[in-house]
């Protein structure tokens, strides 16, 4: 008989960073947790039983423990986002203009002292396949980045998955069959 386990990948964004408006990559700002209302919406959308595993970023584990208190996260520091390098603390309005840069140069892009999206898939993506490999159900807290190179893998296209937008507080569902073939269930879903 043919093996039809499947195993679940539900990949959260953290909340919002306090005091937003700037490029945060890797620093490790806390998350602003006052939308209790998109809160309770996505932890009601959360299947009932699973592994929980978070990004070590203050603002992932703090809206793990919002939205799971009952579950201890599993820290995995391949899950940290994209390092912007230079870039990151700084406003939106004060990021350079790259200009027209196609889908897969975009996706090659190194801030300074920074990595590219690319490298960013490199790093995270072995980490998702490594939680897929123990099947089950798995609630993962990252960031958009995280979510996007999710989306590369599923998908075969690193730079198509620059297309996604991932909102803060939102759920991304996959589906991995015993044979290891991802499906996306669901993207960006939030209140």
């Amino acid at each position: 008989m043919a093996d039809t386990r499947q195993t679940e990948l539900v990949l959260i964004r953290h909340a919002p960073v306090a005091g937003g408006g700037r490029l945060a990559g890797r620093l490790d700002l806390p998350a602003d947790l006052s939308d209790s209302a998109s809160l309770a919406a996505l932890a009601a959308r959360l299947p009932g039983r699973a592994g929980l595993t978070s990004s070590p970023a203050a603002r992932c584990l703090m809206t793990a423990r919002a939205l799971l208190p009952a579950l201890t996260a599993r820290v995995e520091a391949r899950l940290w986002e994209q390092s912007f390098g230079d870039w990151e603390g700084k406003s939106y309005a004060e990021l350079p203009d790259l200009g027209p840069l196609s889908p897969e140069a975009l996706a090659d892009h190194c801030p300074p002292d920074g990595e590219s999206f690319r490298a960013l898939c490199a790093r995270t993506v072995p980490a998702l396949l490594d939680l897929a490999a123990e099947g089950g159900t798995h609630v993962v807290i990252a960031h958009a980045g995280t979510v996007r190179a999710a989306l590369a893998w599923a998908t075969g296209s690193v730079a198509g998955a620059l297309s996604f937008q991932i909102a803060p507080l939102s759920l991304t569902r996959f589906h991995v069959g015993p044979q290891g073939h991802w499906s996306v269930a669901e993207v960006n879903w939030h209140k």
